[in-house]
Parts: C-alpha cells; sequence; structure tokens
C-alpha cells in the first residue's frame, strides 16, 4: 500500500465519519420533535378526559340518564 492509498483511506474516513457525525445529530432532532409533538397531544387528550368525566360524574346528566332508563 502506497503513501496515496494511506492519505485516500484517512481522508475518506474523516468524511465517512463526520457524515456519520451530521446523521445522527439530526435523526435526533427529528425524534425530538416528535416527542414534543406527541407531548402536546397527550397533554390535549388529557384535558379532554378530564372534562368528559366531569360531564359524567355531574349529578344532571346522572339524572338524565336515570330518566332516560324509564
Amino acid at each position: 500500500m502506497g503513501p496515496f492509498t494511506v492519505a485516500a483511506l484517512a481522508i475518506i474516513g474523516v468524511f465517512a465519519i463526520a457524515a456519520l457525525k451530521e446523521y445522527n445529530k439530526h435523526k435526533g432532532r427529528v425524534e425530538l420533535d416528535e416527542l414534543v409533538s406527541i407531548k402536546t397531544e397527550l397533554e390535549k387528550l388529557r384535558e379532554r378526559v378530564g372534562t368528559l368525566e366531569q360531564i359524567v360524574t355531574d349529578k344532571s346528566y346522572q339524572l338524565k340518564d336515570e330518566i332516560d332508563r324509564l
């Protein structure tokens, strides 16, 4: 193996490592954005469930349900 081959392999290796680092950075950002989106959606769903619990446990709702059964 000549000195030019070794130098070429070293340069290619450096570029490959740099490209891999950039790829991992980008992949991490995408996953972080997706995680934030999922957390936001989860919070909205928790609020909706809380509202539904209030409606279902309300006395007037229960009374209406009992009247409908009669």
